[in-house]
């Protein structure tokens, strides 16, 4: 099995692939009554564990985001999202500063459409990652099922190449997948597109 090399262009991908996902996550949100939604990380860059607070109900969560890919580069199902080796010990502190449970979104997004799972930290048997399968999701409260999100996907579909090359900006929009080399998203766009 080869290496894949991680260039710049692989980061800013993955970068722009997150920024998505966090706008992917609260329409998701929105939609199933959740309020009083924030980004933790207009806040403070990169919260530990958060990327959003919302409320539904009495209850209240602090929430990790995480959008990937449905399947890797080899065509195999992503079936593990990552939440980081630490991620227990951060969820605990975010807990405390917002009196709220520690939660995830896992969103998948194959080609035009995207599904979005719900679920506590608590409820993981491994708190280090959310399993993604057909066996696990009768577990995950789902939010969104096969969805068309209405954006041109390419670029951030799982493609590697052997070699590493110079990412290929776009000159009209001055980024790599539509998002600025500043890591702030093409909002209007995106907010337009979802929100119609």
């Amino acid at each position: 099995m080869k290496q894949i090399k991680l260039d710049q262009h692989t980061a800013l991908r993955a970068k722009s692939l997150g920024a998505l996902g966090e706008l992917l996550a609260i329409k998701s949100l929105v939609d199933n009554g959740f309020n009083n939604i924030r980004n933790l990380n207009d806040q403070k860059k990169n919260y530990p564990y958060a990327d959003l607070y919302a409320e539904k109900g009495p209850e209240k969560y602090v929430i990790s985001v995480k959008a990937r890919n449905r399947h890797e580069r080899n065509g195999r199902l992503n079936s593990r999202y990552n939440l980081g080796s630490d991620c227990e010990i951060k969820a605990k502190k975010a807990e405390l500063q917002f009196n709220a449970k520690a939660a995830w979104l896992a969103i998948s997004i194959l080609d035009d459409f995207y599904s979005v799972y719900f679920g506590t930290l608590e409820s993981l048997p491994v708190k280090t990652g959310i399993p993604i399968g057909e066996t696990h999701f009768q577990k995950y409260e789902c939010l969104v099922m096969e969805k068309q999100h209405g954006l041109d996907f390419r670029p951030y579909k799982n493609i590697y190449e052997e070699e590493v090359g110079e990412p290929q900006i776009n000159p009209t929009l001055n980024s790599v997948g539509g998002f600025s080399r500043a890591g702030s998203c093409a909002g209007y766009f995106l907010v337009r597109v979802l929100w119609q």
